[in-house]
């Protein structure tokens, strides 16, 4: 079994913003592979399925960006499984806007919802998808660029950039990380 966590804010308030982006490919995956992820448990909201085979849970944890951790670190408990089953997909702002970057382990780099998973479950030996959303302007607060929304122009780039980070973890599940490493790199 493996579990998809995509990172993000609950509420509509969030909906949208660059620091949302794990919510957007849960919600491409769910889509493409027919999941609903409507379940309350564990301080997620999740959906049940079967993607390339393999029994998955996608997960949108509720407890805020710098919270993620909690929810991750219960998911796992409660389903017994391990940190090597986890893929965690969320924004970066060290990427061009619609690059991705998969990895199967490394520091937060500065990522508070990364932070708050390391912490809590206590290794950071797990797939990672990273979504690009772009760095700040010099003069803009870090918190008003990852809340704030992407232009018109972007759109078509985010759009495709979720896609192939839905395929992506389609790829890890399938393959492996090293395999959509190749791919989608």
């Amino acid at each position: 079994m493996k579990i998809i966590a995509g990172l993000g804010n609950p509420g509509l308030r969030y909906a949208g913003t660059r620091h949302n982006m794990g919510f957007s490919v849960i919600t491409e995956l769910s889509d493409a592979f027919k999941i609903s992820v409507k379940k309350k448990e564990c301080k997620s909201v999740t959906g049940h399925g079967i993607i390339a085979d393999e029994k998955v849970i996608l997960a949108m944890p509720q407890t805020y960006m710098n919270l993620s951790g909690e929810a991750v670190s219960e998911l796992l408990h409660f389903y017994k499984c391990e940190p090597r089953d986890l893929i965690i997909i969320y924004d970066d702002i060290d990427l061009d806007v619609g690059r991705i970057r998969i990895r199967e382990k490394g520091s937060a780099g500065g990522h508070n919802g990364i932070k708050s998973i390391i912490k809590c479950i206590g290794t950071d030996e797990f797939d990672r998808i990273k979504v690009g959303v772009g760095a700040r302007d010099e003069q803009q607060d870090l918190v008003d660029h990852v809340l704030g929304r992407f232009s018109k122009e972007q759109l078509p780039v985010i759009r495709d950039a979720v896609s192939r980070a839905a395929l992506a973890a389609e790829e890890i599940i399938r393959a492996g990380a090293a395999s959509a490493m190749n791919k989608y790199n």
